[in-house]
C-alpha cells in the first residue's frame, strides 16, 4: 500500500515555495466571489470511474502544464514517477503545479501536485 504525502498548507512558507502560483497564495490568480480562497465548491459531486485505465506511454520528461490544462474539470487517472496512482479533479494548472482534488477512495480531497512528479495522465 501506498502512503500518500501530507502536504500542510498552513505553513505560509511551504506554500510560497511549493505552490507559489495557487488561488489565495500570494500571486496567484484569484477567482470571482472567493478573493483569497480556493475553490472548494468546485469539487465533483460524484465518485470517479469505477475503473483503471490502462496507463499510456510515458514520456521521461516532465509533464507540459498545457497538455494537462485539457483535462481541468474532467475526472483525470494520474501516474506518479514514484509508481503511486490515483483519479483528480484538477481546477488549477499553473506554470510547475496542478490543483485539484484527489480520491482516497472514498471522498475528494484538496490535493496540489509538482508536475515533474507525474510519470503521466488520461482524463475522461
Amino acid at each position: 500500500m501506498y502512503v500518500y504525502p501530507t502536504y500542510h498548507y498552513e505553513d505560509q512558507a511551504y506554500q510560497d515555495r511549493v505552490f507559489p502560483e495557487l488561488p489565495g497564495f500570494p500571486g496567484g490568480p484569484q477567482f470571482p466571489g472567493q478573493p483569497g480562497s480556493l475553490p472548494y465548491s468546485q469539487a465533483p459531486t460524484a465518485p470517479p470511474p469505477a475503473f483503471i485505465p490502462q496507463q499510456q506511454q510515458a514520456s521521461t520528461f516532465a509533464v507540459d502544464p498545457g497538455a494537462i490544462s485539457f483535462c481541468l474539470f474532467r475526472n483525470t487517472f494520474i501516474w506518479l514517477n514514484n509508481g503511486g496512482s490515483f483519479w483528480y479533479y484538477p481546477i488549477f494548472v499553473g506554470p510547475r503545479s496542478v490543483a485539484g482534488f484527489r480520491w482516497n477512495g472514498r471522498f475528494w480531497t484538496f490535493f496540489g501536485i509538482d508536475t515533474r512528479q507525474i510519470r503521466s495522465f488520461t482524463c475522461f
